[in-house]
């Protein structure tokens, strides 16, 4: 039985990864939130609604798990976006040619990813990438890669570009795209496993330490955004399981 638990005005799936897989095999925007992201709902309408109109979130964040338990002492299985992406990539719907299309965040990234992806068994075209752009704050358009997924037809949509980015563009792309993938707003993830970015092992994420692991290698970079993250505190404790949208 599927099992969701609304935080702050966003329902996030609380299963296990079997029915996660399933849940995604069916399409929609899934959204994977860091504690970051999460700590900046109440600052940007655009962002806040993307989230709130996905089709589910993910527990990726650590720190918002331990802040559940302590504040409603409800225990929630955690799957972070780093788990989710490596068991997608072993499924075998995933690895057909042309099931999936990425939106990479650079050039240098984009060649990185793939190498990675047809090492470990999952065939993707540079055709089948696109690299975003820069885009600014508010709501978002792509036509042209609201026009190249239209041809592709891909049954999984992979947007690794940044939490606070990525959310809005994956709501952009669910509103205005005539056929329903998947679209998988796992970020950097892919980065930790083709070296973009440290490595994480399974045991490192288990025990919630990625984002000690990802200061140490980069402090100026990590430190200002996990600090950030402490605004999350207050919104859980004032807005429990509703929206911070502001009346």
């Amino acid at each position: 039985m599927e099992s969701f638990t609304s935080i702050l005005g966003v329902k996030f799936y609380t299963g296990e990864m079997p029915g996660l897989l399933e849940l995604t095999a069916k399409g929609g925007l899934i959204v994977v939130p860091s504690a970051p992201v999460l700590g900046d709902l109440q600052r940007d309408d655009a962002h806040r609604r993307a989230l709130e109109q996905a089709d589910f979130a993910i527990t990726d964040s650590g720190l918002m798990v331990l802040l559940w338990l302590l504040i409603r002492r409800q225990r929630l299985p955690r799957i972070s976006g780093l788990r989710y992406l490596r068991a997608l990539v072993d499924e075998p719907n995933f690895r057909r040619p042309g099931a999936t299309f990425w939106i990479m965040p650079s050039d240098t990234e984009m060649k990185a990813n793939l190498e990675w992806l047809n090492a470990n068994g999952n065939p993707v075209r540079p055709e089948s990438c696109y690299v975003a752009p820069f885009y600014p704050k508010g709501e978002l358009r792509d036509e042209k890669l609201l026009a190249a997924i239209e041809a592709a037809k891909p049954s999984y949509v992979v947007i690794c570009v940044g939490g606070g980015v990525q959310e809005r563009l994956g709501h952009y792309l669910r509103s205005h795209l005539s056929i329903r993938p998947a679209i998988i707003c796992t970020g950097a993830a892919i980065a930790f496993l083709s070296g973009g970015q440290v490595s994480i092992s399974p045991l490192s994420d288990r025990i919630m330490i990625g984002w000690l692991l990802r200061t140490i290698s980069n402090p100026r970079v990590f430190l200002p955004r996990y600090v950030k993250a402490a605004r999350l505190i207050r919104l859980l404790y004032r807005y429990g399981g509703n929206s911070v949208k502001n009346p």
